[in-house]
This record gives structure tokens, sequence and C-alpha cells, in this order.
């Protein structure tokens, strides 16, 4: 129910031109887990609780549009890098457009950290027509054609993460299921919207 309602907001700020469709970033944060989100059935996997250096948590992998409002994220255990849920972050958060046969899902220009600079994502994002402001690493050689004022905009993602975290129920995890807790993401979507 409140995943229908999300998708409707989105569709009704795409139909505004409010849903900046040039630019969306993604970022990645752990969220402390209290004590009693532990012990579903299932395992801890299953539930997207996880161990990492910061404790027992959750990962919230967040796509923002370019005006720094959410439109998709994926929960996974706290010790799960972000490039691993790059492409099932990019197939979520599809808005249909009255008019056209398929759903608008695909952004012009996709801006994360370094967490993401991978050859891997590189070549997932060029096949689908998406342009990347992503620095490399040091390993990976120079950064060409990198776009340094494009890249000073991700403040919006770390920005929108700090708006999610004046949620009590979202800046720790209370919830024994992913179901749950990713319903009252939902909820601080719908409410960041309006």
């Amino acid at each position: 129910m409140w995943q229908n309602i999300f998708e409707e907001l989105l569709r009704q700020a795409d139909l505004k031109g409010q849903l900046d469709w040039s630019k969306h970033f993604v970022d990645g944060t752990v969220i402390r887990a209290h004590q009693c989100a532990g012990g579903a059935r299932g395992g801890q996997q299953g539930e997207a609780l996880g161990r990492s250096r910061g404790g027992f948590g959750t990962k919230i992998h967040l796509r923002a549009e370019g005006n720094g409002l959410p439109v998709a994220f994926v929960l996974s255990g706290g010790e799960r890098h972000e490039a691993k849920f790059l492409q099932p972050l990019l197939e979520m958060g599809a808005v249909d457009r009255p008019g056209r046969p398929r759903p608008r899902i695909r952004p012009l220009r996709l801006v994360g950290d370094k967490g993401y600079s991978y050859p891997s994502i590189r070549n997932y994002l060029h096949a689908r027509g998406i342009r990347i402001t992503i620095p490399r690493r040091k390993d990976q050689g120079p950064n060409i054609c990198f776009e340094a004022a494009m890249y000073k905009e991700r403040n919006k993602v770390e920005r929108l993460i700090n708006r999610f975290k004046n949620f009590r129920r979202i800046a720790t995890r209370y919830d024994k299921r992913a179901l749950n807790y990713q319903g009252w993401l939902t909820v601080a979507s719908i409410l960041l919207w309006l």
C-alpha cells in the first residue's frame, strides 16, 4: 500500500516536471540495529542484517534524483559493499508516463563516490547510455573527463541520508523483519516528497 502511494507521488512529480532525470545520485549508509532487531526466523541475511565494523546493522543503498529527493532504495546487511547493489538500485524506481509504452527508469547521468568506481559498473552504465560522474581510485589511473562541479552536487544525497536519519525508526532499526523496516523507509520517503 505505502509503495503504491510512493510510486504515485513519483508519477505526479514527473508529470509536473519536478522529478529531475538529468542526474541521479547514489550512496549507502549503515544503520545501527537495536538488539531487539535480531533473532527473526530465516537468519540475518534474509532480513538485511549483518555485522560490520560499526557493529550489528543494516545498510541502506539509496538513489536520489537531481533535487535530492528519494527515488529508490535497497536494503542489505551492514557489511555488504555498495557496488554490489547498484544494478538492483537502478532497476527500481520506474515511473509510468502517460502516452509512453514503457516507464522511465534511467537518468541521463549518475553521480557516485569512489565506492562505485569499478570497470564492471562503468561498463554497465555505458551499455545503458548513462553518463558517469564517479571519481577513479588511485590504482585506476587519472580521472579523464571527470566533472568536478557535478560531483560537488553529490552532497544532496548525503543531506537526504541525514533527513532520513531524523526519523527515529530509521536512524536505529528496531524491526526484526526487513519488510517492516522497508515500510518505514517508504513512509519517510513519502513525507519527504510531500
